[in-house]
């Protein structure tokens, strides 16, 4: 998948003009991307258009005009998109309370073993990005993931007649959810 080069990114003053209408498109493909975990997690697999969009509203919002400023968020959310035979995700974790969302956390902290996408009798385990300073005891409420299940992998998401699911192997939050016709589909496409 090819990363967000310079080249794409809009002036501000253009990016307003058609911010609403590009907004909309990510939206659309946002929610195809999106599974809810549960009531508490859900994961926005990332691709190339996710990522042009968090970049390009990541100037707007700070108002990024140097080159040098520019670059620096252009590679650091090209990380978000997946390497080749990869899939890349984002895991948000949202409790409402603080006392409750400080408690869970800390509990999470062992699901960096425990996020797996299974494809029929392939089971690949979700590697967590961590990142500098991030405390090891808690996970925080955004995540980002990445699964390497390989290119072969795209037949099967697209065969009906093979499971598809995301497994949470926690026992605080045991999950196992179907992956939709249309993810199945657009994560199919990003491993083509």
């Amino acid at each position: 998948m090819n990363r967000v080069d310079r080249s794409e990114l809009l002036p501000l003053g253009t990016y307003e003009q058609i911010r609403e209408r590009f907004r909309q498109r990510v939206i659309a493909l946002k929610r195809r991307r999106r599974l809810e975990l549960g009531a508490h997690m859900s994961l926005v697999f990332e691709n190339h258009d996710t990522v042009l969009h968090q970049i390009q509203e990541m100037l707007r919002a700070e108002r990024i005009s140097d080159e040098r400023a520019i670059a620096h968020e252009v590679e650091t959310y090209n990380e978000l998109i997946p390497n080749e035979g990869e899939l890349s995700a984002t895991l948000f974790i949202e409790y409402e309370q603080a006392e409750e969302r400080s408690r869970m956390l800390r509990s999470f902290a062992s699901l960096r073993d425990a996020v797996r996408l299974r494809v029929g009798e392939r089971t690949v385990t979700a590697r967590f990005a961590t990142h500098f300073g991030e405390e090891l005891d808690r996970l925080p409420a955004v995540n980002y993931l990445r699964f390497a299940p390989g290119k072969q992998i795209a037949a099967e998401l697209r065969n009906p007649d093979f499971a598809a699911r995301i497994e949470i192997a926690h026992a605080d939050y045991p999950q196992l959810l179907d992956l939709p016709r249309e993810l199945r589909h657009e994560l199919a496409n990003d491993l083509d």
